[in-house]
């Protein structure tokens, strides 16, 4: 019976969204008030499930005839974990909303959909098994759509149109993938995928249903090349919900790969080279386009894409290194929860730009945050966790990433190179990393503004504590690694490899501050600066007519993916294909009735009228009439005709029958 505690997290956030929302016509200011209660109340069940299973409880749920198939939920370590952080991530965002939504129309539906895709996500993180986890993933992509085009403005209507084509286009796809995984391995359970999976002479047939499915999840995601959508929506959706879509929904997509990396193809090495492959280009790509760009919360979401990058080469490395992967099992899950909580920081004070200014231009909001130390702190927090200096939280996950490549590079033998490779590629993003965020650093809160800035309160003690608390969170992690961080990790390793016999020598062996650790950081920070003052200040600036740099997007417009492939594609080739299809079927019986018309089905020509062959009286149809109707009569097309209005009749009859009988 006490297992059904697990609906709880999902139905709470539902029942709450729907009496906010009739609270909310009534009055706005209780509807506050009752939204920032299901946060906390969400938050403080999740903190007490956490604190069950880490006293070595565990939870599972089938709810039968739901769907057709049944709902299956569990919660384990690595569940409990992320359950607790959505509900902390909705928690502080719910409270900032409150504040910063006060200029928003429709907030009353921003609140229903915001915590409807809060008992989706988090039903997303219980579920253990792909339909469980298909219900709950396809709910979220739904309901957050909302969350994306808040504003209805022509960007933001576009932007939702990338994201729930996107979102569509990869459900279908991951449904087709379930589809052919059940139908190889006769389940889809988590619990019983690996042994199913184990006990196939060939698994090789497991590779085209596991590729549809992590289209699906890695759309999700962020991962390369269907990362689109995150450039688009993040700057034109409310900040909070930025906030949610890079820290918690992106995790979502990632939760089904490491499903897929762990119960279906489980020290794979052909799976994980690919996983590293995408992983490495959606790594590095993201953190070029970051370094470009010039829009604070583009750069942001660009940002979430190359740190999406650096937890799918974890993922990689999991599979490549077998049993032998601890390494990459920490790394993977603490950058799981370190992008999460960094990326809560930095779009909430985001937020607070954007609340005060309207602008996101780096070259307006320059020099804003000056003489704002609350503000300068909490951000400056968020870009060392992230820039993975040491003493932050980014440090500590990206040191377990970068030891378990050079892990195998030393096994890899002869082809070492390659992974000596995405090592060098992985420094170097994590300098980029640097780059982008000390230059927005430095333009909002060193550079001088253009004009003064008002000196006036820019932000209310509740969202000043929405901010700071998870600011505060962040060195505290990195401080005591040990602590905090390996704690979790332990809670979290068993459910990325199930094979995994708990290892207390890691946690013996990992100095965390030795100086072979501290190397990649430097030379990551290293790289940073270069990147900085050799690249961004002398190259992605220029003077404009009053002679100030001002900074400058160069990266190419005509490399943009979705309007380079992707709506050409779409919008174009597709429907012409359709087009073009649709008019040979069209033509098709129209041929057929000609050719049959001229060899089995020929008309014997209709005899002229003769006067001489009628009594008086007689009727006598024209000609060019009897032979017209002769010739529709006998055609395909008036078969078909006839048919179909039969069709239509009997099933007319049979509807009436069963109207009377039941």
């Amino acid at each position: 019976m006490r297992d059904y505690i697990l609906i709880a997290p999902i139905l709470l956030p539902i029942a709450g969204a729907l009496a906010a929302y009739l609270i909310g016509r009534r009055s706005k200011k209780a509807r506050d008030c009752f939204a920032d209660t299901v946060g906390i109340c969400e938050f403080a069940l999740c903190a007490v499930l956490l604190a069950c299973v880490s006293s070595g409880r565990e939870y599972a749920l089938a709810v039968d005839e739901v769907c057709g198939r049944g709902l299956r939920l569990k919660l384990d370590g690595f569940r409990a974990v992320y359950a607790l952080i959505a509900a902390v991530m909705w928690m502080m965002t719910t409270v900032f909303s409150n504040e910063y939504m006060g200029h928003y129309r429709n907030r009353n539906r921003y609140y229903l959909f915001t915590l409807l895709t809060l008992g989706a996500t988090v039903g997303v993180f219980l579920s253990n098994d792909l339909f469980t986890t298909f219900i709950f993933f396809e709910i979220m992509s739904f309901t957050s759509y909302v969350m994306v085009v808040q504003d209805e403005k022509p960007g933001a209507m576009r932007a939702g149109e990338t994201y729930i084509a996107v979102a569509v286009i990869g459900g279908m796809v991951m449904l087709m993938g379930l589809f052919l995984l059940e139908n190889r391995l006769g389940t889809l359970n988590f619990d019983k995928l690996l042994s199913a999976a184990e006990q196939l002479p060939d698994r090789s047939d497991l590779y085209l249903p596991g590729a549809l499915i992590l289209t699906g999840f890695g759309a999700k995601a962020g991962m390369f090349p269907l990362h689109i959508w995150l450039p688009k929506a993040h700057p034109v959706a409310p900040a909070p919900a930025s906030a949610l879509l890079s820290g918690i929904l992106t995790k979502a997509g990632v939760f089904g790969v490491l499903v897929l990396t762990s119960r279906v193809f489980l020290h794979d090495g052909l799976w994980g080279n690919v996983i590293l492959a995408l992983g490495t280009v959606t790594m590095v790509l993201g953190a070029v386009l970051a370094v470009f760009s010039v829009d604070l919360k583009r750069t942001l979401a660009c940002s979430s894409m190359s740190q999406i990058g650096f937890i799918l080469v974890g993922v990689g490395m999991q599979a490549l290194l077998g049993n032998h992967n601890t390494l990459a099992l920490w790394g993977t899950g603490l950058h799981m929860v370190n992008h999460s909580l960094i990326k809560l920081v930095l779009f909430v004070c985001a937020g607070v730009v954007y609340m005060n200014t309207h602008e996101l231009d780096l070259n307006k909001i320059r020099g804003w945050g000056r003489n704002k130390p609350l503000l300068n702190v909490c951000f400056l927090m968020g870009a060392l966790g992230i820039a993975g200096v040491p003493l932050w939280n980014g440090y500590v996950s990206k040191t377990l990433l970068h030891e378990s490549i050079v892990e195998f590079t030393a096994l890899a033998g002869s082809g070492a190179w390659i992974y000596k490779t995405v090592e060098w590629l992985f420094l170097i993003s994590g300098g980029l990393t640097v780059a982008y965020m000390t230059k927005l650093y430095v333009a909002i809160f060193v550079e001088k503004p253009e004009k003064p800035v008002e000196k006036k309160p820019y932000m209310s003690v509740m969202s000043a504590l929405a901010i700071a608390i998870p600011a505060l969170i962040l060195p505290v992690m990195g401080v005591f690694p040990s602590h905090i961080m390996a704690s979790a990790a332990r809670l979290m390793e068993a459910f990325m490899d199930p094979t995994l016999v708990w290892r207390d020598t890691l946690h013996a062996a990992v100095q965390w501050f030795s100086l072979e650790n501290l190397k990649g950081a430097l030379i990551s920070i290293s790289v940073g600066a270069a990147v900085y003052l050799l690249i961004i200040r002398p190259l992605l600036t220029r003077r404009d007519e009053s002679g100030k740099k001002c900074y400058v997007n160069l990266w190419p417009s005509k490399l943009d993916l979705e309007e380079l492939v992707y709506r050409p594609v779409i919008e174009k080739a597709l429907p012409f294909l359709g087009a073009l299809v649709c008019r040979i079927l069209d033509n098709l019986t129209d041929w057929l009735t000609a050719a049959l018309t001229h060899s089995l089905l020929r008309q014997k020509p209709i005899p002229p009228r003769v006067d001489g062959d009628h009594e008086p009286g007689d009727f006598i149809p024209h000609p060019s009439r009897s032979y017209t109707y002769q010739r529709i009569s006998s055609s395909i097309s008036y078969s078909l005709l006839l048919f179909g209005a039969g069709f239509c009749a009997a099933m007319v009859y049979l509807i009436i029958i069963l109207i009377m009988r039941y």
